[in-house]
């Protein structure tokens, strides 16, 4: 399948040169040259939907602190190509702080988009937090006062109070922002529309190192960073981390990746203590 869908995108958008990088549960993904450059072209299952909110988003930043989206269509993109590092590398040589200045400032060239494009096919935020809604309510209904029934009146009140409400990128984390010849830029967004102070929660949460994320100080410094960085109220960068917390683990919990349950808890339990609920 995959061989015919990459014969006809090399004809149709005029490609050579397919090298395969690797192999996703959402498709295959090839370096190509396209005008003399090597790009990105990502062949998409059959069944996938994220990836296409995900050049929605793209369209809309427009090159602004993401790759660029060069063609598009339902069963392929065409993409910048990033090939520098990634910006985990950072903080695995002890630079945790520079880094989420760096996110901070690919979240605000992000932002700094311009909003008229069609946001047709982009989630709201109400729609993103269906699944933490949900497993409040089997919960409240069970008699469990478990931390999604808390959480889940604190999401309702930053939802109906959102405030500069942006195309998001929705995943920002250090593995989703690599270096290139126009600086650092982000990619593999999800399609979100919202309070821009969502897009701030997920760095929070990263990289795959407990003894960074799991640690009071440095989250709390690194919210400081992106709140003074961004102008964005500290309280409510917290209070949107302890949301995505919490809704990341509601939706683990649902398809049973308890390691990762439990990780993102750990990070909600931390910021309880900072919050109001």
């Amino acid at each position: 399948m995959y061989n015919n869908k990459l014969d006809y995108y090399l004809n149709t958008w005029g490609l050579s040169n397919p090298q395969l990088l690797t192999q996703t549960v959402t498709g295959q993904i090839y370096t190509v040259t396209y005008n003399t450059e090597t790009v990105i072209l990502k062949l998409l299952s059959a069944t996938e939907t994220d990836e296409q909110r995900g050049a929605v988003s793209l369209r809309c930043f427009d090159g602004h602190g993401a790759v660029r989206l060069l063609q598009y269509d339902d069963g392929a993109h065409l993409l910048e190509y990033a090939a520098g590092d990634e910006l985990v590398t950072w903080v695995e040589r002890g630079e945790d702080e520079n880094a989420t200045r760096v996110i901070a400032q690919v979240i605000q060239q992000i932002h700094s988009a311009p909003q008229d494009s069609p946001h047709d096919g982009l989630f709201t935020l109400d729609r993103w937090f269906v699944e933490l809604f949900n497993k409040a309510a089997a919960d409240r209904q069970a008699g469990i006062e478990s931390i999604y029934v808390r959480s889940a009146p604190l999401v309702r009140r930053l939802l109906a109070d959102q405030r500069e409400i942006r195309v998001l990128h929705g995943d920002i984390h250090h593995r989703n922002i690599r270096q290139s010849p126009r600086g650092w830029l982000a990619f593999d967004p999800k399609g979100v529309i919202g309070e821009r102070t969502y897009d701030c929660a997920n760095t929070l949460c990263n990289p795959a190192m407990p003894e960074l994320v799991h640690n009071e100080n440095r989250l709390l410094t690194n919210a400081a960073i992106l709140a003074d960085t961004l102008k964005i109220d500290f309280s409510r960068v917290l209070e949107f981390t302890y949301a995505y917390a919490c809704l990341n683990a509601s939706q683990c919990l649902r398809i049973g990746a308890e390691e990762m349950v439990d990780w993102s808890l750990n990070v909600a339990v931390i910021i309880e203590p900072h919050i109001k609920l």
